[in-house]
């Protein structure tokens, strides 16, 4: 599971930088292993097949995400959100999407993202979004 959470970690911080640069999600991946061996140390890193996933994944889905996001978040603009909060919110909904992992860790796993990288007022924020898309999705299954 730490490895997991790790994996989710680095997701975010790639996601942060593409938001950020605008620029390729691959440049944004290379980029962020570039970091990681001129920091950590001069072997090349291995690859993170779980974050380039989650990180692909959520880039490819990344408009419905964002309208997703915008249906649920009353009063909030995609472009006023904290660039960390808009990413965390994208990364769990495209993982919440896959239901390979049970909707109650994916949020929590956002939570944790939050906590560690955004501020304690965006706790709450996160958490009615993720709730909401969440239930809406059930309710979708539920009547198909």
């Amino acid at each position: 599971m730490a490895a997991r959470h790790r994996s989710r970690r680095r997701a975010l911080q790639v996601l942060f930088e593409w938001d950020m640069r605008r620029e390729e999600i691959d440049r944004a991946i290379s980029h962020y292993y570039e970091t990681l061996y001129s920091e950590e140390n001069e072997k090349q890193p291995k690859p993170d097949k779980f974050m380039e996933e989650l990180v692909r994944g959520t880039v490819a889905n990344a408009e419905s995400i964002d309208k997703r996001i915008e249906a649920k978040a009353e009063h909030w603009r995609l472009e006023r959100m904290a660039v960390v909060d808009r990413n965390i919110l994208r990364l769990a909904i495209y993982e919440l999407s896959l239901s390979a992992v049970p909707p109650a860790v994916v949020i929590d796993e956002a939570l944790e993202l939050a906590r560690q990288f955004s501020s304690d007022e965006s706790l709450p924020f996160i958490n009615g979004v993720l709730d909401a898309v969440h239930r809406q999705s059930l309710a979708a299954r539920n009547s198909s």
